[in-house]
């Protein structure tokens, strides 16, 4: 039989990757189980009432989470107020417990109780343990074992209130600014080698505020909040808005998550869009568990001629992981690669690795971040199908972002073009 201290160092270490609910609700399950008890409970005091916040039991019992008693008709009271003892080993033995009509109502033979304070001193409630059959074996080491578990509640309660805060101090700026619609697109240019000319343009989102803030703090900290969906497709459906004013051989690449992907977000907001037009970039910070589910919530777009490209591929092992397992139109080549390529060998041995791949396996590639000629001439000589940075432009409004449609941005191409 495991140890208290085993029991509530397991619960510790399962914290980590857990919802607080879920480890307070094993914490009462392994106490009653420890103790031999029928019923445990955690009840919050509001005002005048107990409120049951968790129950475990493996009887059924006419009370459930979420039930209201007059807090004055408890134990729960009276041991927090001094009137009754935190162990009762049989309700018979004591007049005040005997005469409660709950230890009647319900048979109560011994209970246990012990205070939950929480680290600003306030009493929360309590954690109790029921046996319907008195038990006068319980003794001080039962006890010391609740007061225990007790204290390992309280905390996680603690750490609940402070992740409540947390989360909201982290929402509350997300939601005003899809409120208020504080954000705009921009539009950077990707230029085909071959004839020089804009191909495509990928749509970015910035973010208003007295407090500037990288956008990627913005996507990151909603998929913290749970506001991943509302803040992507809300970009995304503004960003579509300037597709409408590009011609019919300009595509424009959005930035999507997996996660909005498999729940149809990205699906119902391309709903009777121009699919033929529009590239999804996938990057190399989101993971993926379950490529086959993401391909099949992918197949009807990409059957609708979507195109799907892989971001920042060569940043990492995930980018690769994404090109193998989703077979992409496009790679996009990351700026760690693209930096300094014209002298060091290793970033354009891997480029070139990258670029022979893409033309066995028929997707095209967009070097990104390209801020040099030098970098440039190596990206001809390796024939890479497009390029994007601000050698060419920086992100632009809707309106500069139209001004180069037809313009020759670079001069020569590529000695074996492939058009993106």
């Amino acid at each position: 039989m495991l140890s208290i201290a085993d029991i509530l160092q397991k619960s510790q270490a399962r914290a980590a990757g857990e919802q607080q609910d879920d480890i307070v609700q094993d914490a009462i399950r392994a106490i009653r189980t420890h103790l031999g008890m029928d019923v445990a409970f955690l009840a919050e005091f509001s005002g005048k009432n107990r409120i049951y916040r968790k129950i475990d039991t493996d009887l059924e019992l006419p009370i459930a989470a979420g039930d209201i008693t007059p807090l004055e008709e408890t134990y729960c009271q009276r041991v927090v107020d001094g009137r009754l003892p935190g162990l009762i080993g049989d309700t018979s033995l004591i007049p005040e417990a005997a005469n409660l009509p709950v230890t009647k109502a319900f048979g109560i033979g011994a209970y246990l109780t012990s205070p939950i304070r929480l680290a600003n001193g306030r009493v929360y409630g309590t954690l109790c343990c029921i046996s319907f059959a008195p038990d006068r074996t319980l003794g001080n080491r039962d006890m010391a074992a609740l007061n225990l578990f007790g204290d390992f509640v309280g905390k996680q309660l603690d750490r609940t209130t402070a992740l409540s805060k947390s989360h909201e101090e982290i929402a509350a700026p997300i939601r005003a600014m899809l409120e208020t619609g504080d954000f705009s697109i921009v539009y950077q240019p990707i230029c085909g080698l071959l004839g020089g000319r804009v191909a495509g343009f990928e749509a970015l989102t910035r973010f208003g505020g007295t407090t500037p803030r990288s956008p990627d703090l913005w996507f990151i900290d909603a998929a913290k909040v749970g506001l991943s969906e509302e803040l992507e497709m809300a970009a995304i459906a503004k960003a579509l808005e300037g597709l409408a004013h590009f011609p019919q051989d300009v595509y424009l690449s959005l930035n999507v998550s997996p996660a909005n992907i498999l729940n149809g977000a990205a699906a119902q907001v391309l709903e009777n869009q121009p699919l033929h037009r529009i590239v999804l970039e996938l990057t190399e910070h989101d993971s993926v568990e379950d490529y086959a589910a993401v391909s099949a919530a992918l197949e009807t777009l990409r059957n609708g001629g979507l195109r799907l490209a892989v971001d920042d591929a060569g940043a990492g092992y995930a980018s690769f992981r994404h090109i193998l397992k989703l077979k992409p139109d496009i790679i996009k080549l990351d700026i760690s690669i693209i930096r300094s390529i014209d002298v060091h060998l290793g970033n354009r041995a891997l480029a070139s690795a990258l670029v022979r791949f893409s033309q066995e396996t028929t997707c095209g590639v967009v070097a990104e971040g390209v801020e040099t000629q030098g970098e440039l001439a190596i990206l001809r000589d390796l024939c890479v199908d497009s390029v994007q940075g601000y050698l060419i432009s920086r992100p632009v409004p809707l309106a500069n972002a139209l001004e180069m449609i037809g313009e020759i941005l670079l001069v020569g191409g590529p000695r074996n073009p492939q058009r993106v």
